[in-house]
């Protein structure tokens, strides 16, 4: 017997949603590092520049809409907090595991100063990149949640 309820999707149904937002987050995140060389900015100094400020809506902006594609298309605009969280953070896992991997790629091959400055100040922008990206993922969970659970 087929259940057609909402909330049991086939996990490809719902993985692949977050493959693609994932991607997307990834893909500019990457791109967003070769604009920054280009701008004249590098990883060599553990500053950060103003600029570089302007990459937290990356992750927002895909956040909200592949959650909101999850909501609107496979659930038919009926999404609790939790599924929209569990959406996020696997929408974040793919495009921070592309992001880290292009990042190390940037490093080793790419960036010619591949000195340990560089390792240090890339990993502590991942790590700001990663709460970043989990009160991004609460805060685009609360605004896109549609029906609210009773905890009684």
């Amino acid at each position: 017997m087929i259940n057609t309820h909402n909330n049991h999707l086939p996990n490809h149904i719902q993985m692949k949603n977050s493959v693609i937002f994932g991607l997307v987050i990834g893909v500019l995140s990457i791109a967003w590092l070769f604009i920054m060389r280009a701008s004249g900015y590098n990883l060599a100094d553990s500053k950060a520049s103003p600029i570089e400020y302007v990459s937290i809506l990356i992750p927002l902006i895909g956040l909200f809409f592949g959650v909101k594609n999850f909501r609107d298309g496979e659930l038919k605009g009926k999404m609790g907090f939790l599924e929209a969280l569990i959406q996020s953070f696997k929408i974040l896992l793919v495009g921070g595991a592309l992001a880290v991997f292009g990042g190390i790629i940037f490093i080793n091959w790419i960036n010619s100063n591949g000195s340990d400055t560089t390792f240090q100040s890339f990993s502590g922008r991942i790590f700001g990149a990663l709460l970043v990206g989990v009160i991004e993922a609460f805060a685009v969970s609360l605004l896109l949640t549609t029906k609210s659970n009773k905890v009684d």
